[in-house]
């Protein structure tokens, strides 16, 4: 049996490590040619985010799988979690989940939630070794852009000033906090402006923040060519939780246009039944199902009444 060594990704071997992604995951699905797999989308950028939260594995010098950890204050989720195929079943994973486990402990957080292929009994059982339990399904939902030129009612972070950005950066941290005690979305808000990745949307009505989109578009983005992303969207509950749903849906398909992206496309755990519902309700179509695992075994911010956007992949 190899050594296999634990240790932080650098940033000179991203481009060895989005190889790596590319291999696993295609090769996993089959596909003909597994380098091509989501080859126009980008994960390599969340080394950015917190380069200490960036595992690397290595055999004899040589990179053989990798995983990136996120942080979203009192809350985690990691991914993609990657092993070349020449060193599948050698340990190399069990090794990443085990310094990925100890590196949440360290941080304290909360609740650790991932996303994984609901057919693959290999998977959750993996999972379940580190204490992961599968919960509801993820469904990733897709639509062609169709809506009719606008004006954004929302106000884009990157188009604002200092103090404008500090205010609604706090008034985010409210929100989600509001949700899920300790979920924190600063940083990924500010990786998205700083890495010019697309930008985040704040829906403001009498003074109060009433939801927030953090969105990706474009090639060498999570989003891909022609694509716009939700990686995370999030309003306040309520009588009104459902209206201004809508109306944050209806913001990033109008921004979407703007930016000149075709198609759409966000995340929803179906525990929150009724915004799963109304996702579908607005036209959008299933493209992937996967399934969140939670340690401990909680449900998190997957609870029916919650109106949030994000698949955790």
């Amino acid at each position: 049996m190899n050594q296999i060594n634990i240790r932080l990704l650098q940033k000179q071997e991203l481009s060895e490590a989005d190889k790596i992604f590319r291999l696993a995951f295609g090769t996993f699905l089959g596909l003909p040619n597994p380098i091509k797999f989501s080859f126009d989308t980008n994960y390599m950028q969340r080394w950015y985010t917190n380069p200490n939260a960036a595992l690397a594995a290595e055999i004899n010098g040589q990179l053989v799988g990798f995983n990136f950890l996120s942080k979203w204050g009192g809350f985690g989720f990691f991914g993609p979690l990657s092993v070349h195929p020449n060193f599948w079943n050698q340990g190399v994973g069990n090794e990443l989940m085990s310094a990925t486990m100890e590196c949440f402990r360290n941080w304290q957080t909360k609740q650790i939630s991932l996303f994984t292929f609901s057919q693959s009994p290999k998977h959750l059982h993996f999972y379940q070794k580190f204490g992961f339990m599968p919960h509801f399904l993820t469904a990733i939902c897709a639509k062609l852009v169709c809506q009719k030129q606008q004006e954004l009612k929302s106000i884009r972070y990157s188009k604002i000033t200092l103090e404008q950005q500090k205010e609604c950066l706090q008034a985010s941290l409210e929100l989600t906090n509001n949700i899920y005690s300790g979920l924190d979305l600063i940083s990924e808000i500010l990786a998205v402006e700083n890495q010019r990745l697309g930008d985040t949307l704040f829906l403001w009505e009498n003074g109060n923040l009433e939801g927030f989109a953090i969105c990706h578009y474009g090639a060498g983005t999570e989003a891909g060519s022609d694509t716009f992303y939700v990686k995370f969207g999030a309003v306040n509950s309520g009588i009104k939780g459902s209206d201004r749903f809508t109306q944050l849906l209806n913001e990033c398909e109008i921004f979407s246009k703007i930016v000149g992206m075709s198609k759409l496309i966000v995340g929803v755990n179906t525990s929150r039944h009724q915004a799963y519902l109304q996702i579908l309700n607005m036209g959008f179509k299933i493209d992937t199902l996967g399934v969140a695992m939670q340690n401990p075994n909680q449900p998190g911010y997957n609870r029916p009444d919650v109106y949030v956007i994000d698949d955790l992949r």
